[in-house]
């Protein structure tokens, strides 16, 4: 089942990538790199505390 957690780490992620797309084709290809590098991050951020938080 998706949590209330889930679904801000997804937006997160989504907030991230479009960020990153516009700066890269707007012009400014560094900063969009650099934003789009985050996507990755957030995801393992989110799985980390996921697997931290399941009961044994």
């Amino acid at each position: 089942m998706i949590s209330k957690a889930d679904i801000f780490i997804l937006i997160a992620v989504a907030i991230a990538f479009v960020l990153g797309v516009y700066l890269f084709f707007t012009g400014h290809r560094e900063q969009g790199m650099f934003t789009a590098m985050w996507v990755p991050a957030v995801l393992a951020f989110g799985i980390y505390f996921k697997l931290l938080s399941r009961k044994p």
